[in-house]
C-alpha cells in the first residue's frame, strides 16, 4: 500500500500579521487607539478581512482581534512588547505570543489564530518543500530566474546604493547577484526548460 501523500501547510500561504505593516499604517503611534479593518487578496480576490483595534494608551499596549474563522466568531487580545533598538533610537514593538508566549514580528492564522510560526506542526515554508535537485538548479540559477526582482530594487527610487561614500551592502549583493547573471549560459537555460 503506498504512503498518504501529507501536504504541509505553508507559512507563505497563510493570513499573515506584522508588525512592519502596522507601523508603517500608523497603528503603533504613542498615546492612541486606533481602530481598522485589516484585508488580504491575493490576484486580486479578498481571501480575508479581520477588524483590529490597538490601544497603545495603557500600560499594557494590546492588539484585539475581531473575525469570524469558519462559522465561528473570534475575538481575543495580543499584547505588544517594545524593547529599546540597538541603535539607542527609539523601541522595537514585538508580539507577544498568547500560546508560546514568545516575541514575534509576525502572526500565522493556521488552525483559527494568529500565533508564532512554533506553535503550530507540522508546518514549512515554501523553500522547505522543494526537492534537492530544484534546490541546486535554485543554487545555480536562481539569480537569472530572479533578475527582473533585483533591476526593479537596484533601480526603485529611494534605493541607497551608497553610504558616507562606500558602497551599502546590499547594494553590493545585488551587483553580484547581477553579476552571476552575466556568467550564466542562455543555452544551459534552454536545456533545463526542455528536460
Amino acid at each position: 500500500m503506498p504512503k498518504q501523500y501529507t501536504f504541509p501547510t505553508l507559512y507563505d500561504e497563510v493570513l499573515q500579521l506584522s508588525i512592519t505593516n502596522l507601523k508603517e499604517w500608523g497603528y503603533l503611534e504613542p498615546q492612541q487607539q486606533k481602530r481598522g479593518v485589516l484585508t488580504w487578496s491575493r490576484n486580486g480576490n479578498k481571501i480575508g478581512s479581520i477588524s483590529i483595534v490597538i490601544n497603545m494608551n495603557t500600560d499594557v499596549p494590546y492588539i484585539r482581534l475581531d473575525y469570524k474563522y469558519g462559522d465561528e466568531p473570534r475575538n481575543y487580545k495580543i499584547r505588544l512588547i517594545s524593547l529599546p533598538s540597538n541603535l539607542r533610537k527609539g523601541k522595537i514593538w514585538y508580539f507577544l505570543c498568547p500560546q508560546t508566549k514568545k516575541c514575534c514580528r509576525k502572526l500565522y492564522l493556521v488552525g483559527g489564530y494568529f500565533l508564532h510560526r512554533n506553535a503550530f506542526n507540522g508546518c514549512m515554508y515554501e523553500t522547505q518543500t522543494y526537492s534537492k535537485k530544484w534546490r541546486n538548479i535554485e543554487r545555480v540559477y536562481g539569480a537569472y530566474f530572479d533578475q527582473d526582482k533585483y533591476f526593479s530594487e537596484i533601480n526603485s527610487k529611494h534605493f541607497k546604493k551608497y553610504y558616507n561614500g562606500k558602497p551599502t551592502k546590499r547594494y553590493l549583493k545585488l551587483l553580484s547577484k547581477i553579476k552571476q547573471i552575466e556568467n550564466v549560459d542562455h543555452r544551459e537555460i534552454e536545456l533545463l526548460m526542455i528536460n
